[in-house]
């Protein structure tokens, strides 16, 4: 009995001891060195935000690979900025992106505001590639890419130069974005997607589909591979020439470590994900405050009388928690896409908001 008490009094001081060691040691617990690939405009305002100045915080290394001329990416105050030429000016940026915005404004009909839509996007494409293959013609880029031994790659991918640098240098990457055309986000992560439950892209289906939605369904989605194909075809082929081998998009996009999908299932309908896939909506939002314990109900509002009784219960309730403002002249929700579930009577309150 004593023996086993001073055996377990010798392994409680050495615990003591070893955890003592470790806390006095911190030095062994170094940060990473990180190679962020961002995309120019409101992609890389979220980037930076949400996850380069955090990562800078603790204490990682963040080097930032952008153009010599761009909108929002410039020097930074934390991290490594290293610029690559590019062979355009700030007013060529300008007049490019004035066009794309005014053909997603314009008012055409149909097929004529698709075919407008993918012309008008496959030239954004081509900008962005561009872009790429400046950074693989810098020599002095990518020696120092090469010799800089860096343990991650963060990106946007939508333009594919963050994923194919990343299989060059052969580094775990992280994709940080709102969605791919096609599904892609879907498909190359390998989630299941039965086209007789999750609708397409512009289909405005819900996942309780008809016979002749799903045969419509169907058909998008065949019509998707087509588009996708065609509309990454440049873009395969630099990747292909720069990785020495044959690669699909799959092949591609499917090595991501973790997906990082600015949106969530508010606005969307549910299906089955991978592990890997975080899905962070609404980081772009203020922090909220948090509400008053008591709530006054504003006199000034509006409802309409299409709206059905439960619906009225929820835009009431709404009205309640902002009747701290002044007034709340008019409330509109959406409710094609929301489903009221068996247990809507045992539901007090539920307000949510989705944001990318």
């Amino acid at each position: 009995g004593a023996l086993t008490g001073m055996t377990m009094t010798f392994r409680l001081c050495y615990l003591l001891a070893a955890s003592i060691f470790i806390l006095l040691i911190p030095g062994l617990s170094e940060g990473g060195k990180l190679l962020v690939v961002p995309m120019d405009g409101s992609h890389w305002l979220s980037m930076k935000q949400l996850l380069v100045l955090k990562l800078m915080d603790r204490g990682h290394e963040v080097v930032v690979l952008i153009p010599e001329i761009s909108w929002q990416m410039g020097k930074g105050q934390s991290y490594t900025v290293k610029t690559y030429p590019v062979d355009y000016t700030l007013e060529d940026l300008d007049k490019f992106f004035a066009e794309y915005l005014s053909v997603h404004l314009s008012n055409q009909p149909f097929p004529m505001n698709v075919l407008t839509l993918y012309n008008v996007s496959k030239r954004t494409f081509g900008l962005f590639l561009n872009q790429c293959k400046n950074i693989f013609r810098s020599t002095e880029i990518m020696q120092y890419l090469n010799q800089s031994d860096f343990d991650a790659l963060l990106t946007d991918p939508i333009a594919l130069c963050g994923a194919t640098l990343a299989n060059y240098l052969s580094l775990p990457f992280v994709f940080f974005m709102r969605g791919f055309p096609c599904s892609l986000h879907y498909d190359a992560p390998q989630c299941p997607s039965p086209l007789s439950y999750v609708p397409r892209l512009f289909t405005f289906n819900s996942d309780n589909m008809t016979f002749f939605q799903r045969v419509e369904n169907a058909l998008i989605a065949l019509l998707e591979l087509v588009y996708c194909d065609a509309f990454y075809e440049e873009g395969l082929k630099l990747s292909s020439e720069i990785l020495q081998r044959d690669v699909s998009l799959l092949d591609l996009l499917n090595g991501a470590s973790i997906w990082l999908l600015r949106y969530d299932f508010v606005f969307e309908y549910v299906r089955p994900v991978m592990p890997n896939m975080v899905f962070i909506g609404g980081v772009n939002c203020a922090p909220g405050k948090p509400l008053p314990k008591v709530c006054s109900f504003s006199s000034n509002h509006t409802f309409s009388k299409e709206i059905p009784r439960v619906e009225s219960l929820l835009l009431f309730l709404l009205s309640l928690i902002l009747g701290s403002a002044k007034s709340v002249n008019l409330l509109w929700l959406y409710f094609h896409n929301i489903r009221f579930p068996r247990w809507q009577s045992m539901l007090f309150l539920f307000v949510d908001h989705g944001e990318t």
